[in-house]
């Protein structure tokens, strides 16, 4: 019997992913090990520094906290399973773990969507109404709107996680993905899933197109604010200020629609193995380090907190 078994017991599903077929699984992991550390590590370091600084005690920065808080606990949702699978040989994953897993990635994949575009609504604030920020983006307003990003997330999660699990699957269990994902499960259905592919995309739609393009319009108000001001100076601090922002969304949403909106026809499951790597173990530690050194507070911060 080879190194990954594909013998199930009970309701137990295969995860076929990153290891299946590939020549070189030690190498991959000693990658996806690094890549994991470094997300781990930098999203502590991020949020300790918000937390210890009193100049990042800010309403930008309280949602910069959140977005490690949630990058810590996205990569911390697959790389242990990912670990057991490597190291114990074995690849299966019980149908009430798959459910779990699923729940989470489910929630704070949604979740960071609605805070990355509260996080545009904060910078369009911060420019286009300075006089009027501590008014508009005061503490309560903040929780409200992180607190709203968590509980639509976890809402959109429950339903859908429920409805796959009561789906009646076939006599294979062989996932084509390294995590349970929805579309990979999909595959396992006995019957028709139009119906509900359909629900899936309308839920896309609420949790990716909506927030894009409300950041776009944050961003695009803001470009229109700047440029009236005709200031050289205005102009290089608002996009010193947005430009990590706009990084980080570019990657996450990117990767995001390409796997979700894209024909089936244009990309293999393979193709979206790697997508999905990227923004699930990749992005998450990208995250702090886009903003880290794109950004002179956090920087001077985390010098502050080494001279001590």
């Amino acid at each position: 019997m080879g190194r990954w078994s594909n013998q199930t017991t009970g309701n137990d599903f295969v995860l076929l992913g990153l290891f299946h077929r590939n020549q070189a699984p030690k190498l991959i992991f000693a990658v996806i090990f690094l890549v994991f550390l470094m997300a781990l590590v930098s999203n502590a370091v991020m949020m300790i520094l918000i937390w210890l600084e009193s100049r990042l005690h800010t309403p930008m920065y309280f949602l910069l906290s959140q977005l490690s808080f949630m990058d810590l606990l996205y990569s911390s949702t697959f790389f242990p399973k990912i670990a057991i699978d490597f190291l114990s040989g074995k690849n299966t994953i019980s149908f009430i773990d798959c459910g779990i897993q699923l729940f989470l990635f489910m929630t704070l994949v949604g979740a960071e969507c609605l805070l990355l575009a509260v996080m545009s609504y904060d910078r369009y604030v911060a420019i286009c109404h300075p006089l009027h920020y501590s008014i508009l983006m005061r503490p309560a307003v903040c929780g409200f709107m992180v607190v709203g990003s968590w509980l639509g997330a976890l809402l959109n999660a429950l339903i859908h996680v429920l409805y796959t699990l009561n789906l009646s699957y076939c006599a294979s269990r062989e996932i084509h993905h390294f995590f349970c994902e929805i579309p990979a499960l999909l595959k396992l259905v006995c019957g028709d899933t139009f119906l509900y592919e359909n629900g899936l995309f309308v839920s896309a739609v609420v949790f990716l197109l909506i927030p894009i393009s409300a950041i776009m319009a944050s961003y695009g108000k803001i470009v229109t604010t700047v440029l009236g001001l005709g200031s050289t100076m205005g102009i290089k601090k608002a996009l010193a200020t947005c430009s990590s922002h706009m990084i980080v969304v570019s990657v996450f949403y990117g990767t995001a629609i390409m796997k979700y909106f894209l024909p089936k026809a244009y990309h293999t499951a393979e193709q979206d193995e790697v997508v999905s790597v990227f923004y699930t173990i990749v992005t998450p530690m990208l995250n702090p380090l886009i903003y880290s050194l794109r950004n002179k507070e956090v920087a001077g911060a985390l010098k502050k907190v080494l001279q001590r």
